[in-house]
């Protein structure tokens, strides 16, 4: 069996694609966060209220989820540039367990985000 290679750059190559992913949510937070303040002054029912305060607190969390990862994916790069000025281009064992485990981390967070557009865009199609 022949062991895969693993690259700094492509390691970058998915930092910065996780990146721009995470700068995309935050960008739909803000059209989210804009729809929520429209719904607010339109409904007086508490029921409906309270919805939307839920999706308020979901959105204020998420946003912060991603700065959290954005503040990650920042790090590892420090690393890999660190390692791309001693011209090291091997393998960092704790950085690549770190990146598959980031993986993992974002693959849940695109689920949760998911799940969360999905309840929200319902949410949306009931009172707008």
């Amino acid at each position: 069996m022949e062991k895969e290679i693993i690259y700094n750059a492509n390691l970058h190559f998915e930092h910065e694609m996780w990146r721009r992913e995470l700068y995309f949510w935050q960008d739909e937070l803000k059209f989210f966060k804009n729809r929520l303040s429209e719904l607010v002054t339109r409904w007086t029912a508490k029921d409906v209220l309270k919805q939307l305060e839920h999706f308020q607190n979901e959105l204020i969390i998420h946003g912060g989820v991603i700065e959290d990862l954005l503040e990650a994916i920042e790090q590892y790069e420090i690393r890999l540039a660190g390692q791309s000025e001693t011209m090291e281009d091997s393998l960092d064992v704790a950085l690549v367990k770190q990146h598959m485990e980031f993986r993992t981390r974002m693959e849940k967070q695109r689920q949760i985000y998911a799940d969360l557009k999905k309840e929200f865009f319902k949410f949306l199609s009931k009172y707008m």
